[in-house]
């Protein structure tokens, strides 16, 4: 199922739109009841990005590969029909670092950490849609590719725990190409009801 979806008002907020106002309010972020993954967040998924949500068997069958630090991947969108070689993905939890109540910057400093070979590590607090939120910009060896690729990441935290947006590629140009989906998801972040 494409998951295509458009952007809409963050919750509470409005700008003087008229008619457009009901018709953004109706729209559905990913995230949201009724799209690909229902997740603690939704945001705009990038054109031609294709969602799909990981299920507990899923991740029991990645083993080692499905966690890092106290998350589990929730949810991943493909960039591959939108052309490029990726994925964009939602990890969450709720225990530890990612336990309510925590910091994003505690939580993003934990999903680090738990990375293979990660090196130029930069964190920064930001704002992600309305919501705080540390981002941390790194590379990552692979050393059975033999390249280093960069990585971007976004932490945020909500009642019902931690969330990591995670941006990967297949190498430095590929992440590149990719950057705008991670951006859009980040300026469009809000919590689901």
């Amino acid at each position: 199922m494409s998951a295509v979806v458009a952007m809409s008002v963050l919750g509470g907020c409005s700008s003087g739109g008229g008619g457009d106002e009901k018709k953004k309010a109706a729209e559905k972020k990913l995230g949201d009841k009724g799209t690909a993954c229902v997740l603690p967040v939704h945001f705009t998924l990038a054109t031609s990005w294709k969602a799909e949500a990981i299920t507990q068997a899923m991740v029991d069958r990645m083993g080692p590969l499905g966690h890092q630090g106290p998350l589990t991947p929730a949810c991943e969108a493909d960039a591959k029909p939108a052309g490029h070689i990726g994925f964009l993905t939602v990890w969450s939890g709720t225990k530890g670092a990612a336990a309510p109540g925590s910091s994003p910057r505690a939580l993003m400093k934990t999903f680090v950490a738990a990375k293979n070979f990660e090196s130029n590590v930069k964190f920064r607090e930001v704002k992600a849609g309305g919501l705080r939120a540390t981002e941390a910009r790194y590379t990552v060896t692979d050393l059975a590719a033999g390249v280093v690729r960069p990585e971007r990441a976004l932490a945020v935290m909500t009642k019902r725990g931690g969330v990591v947006i995670h941006l990967g590629g297949l190498n430095a140009d590929e992440h590149k190409a990719m950057l705008p989906a991670f951006e859009l998801a980040k300026k469009s972040l809000g919590l689901t009801s």
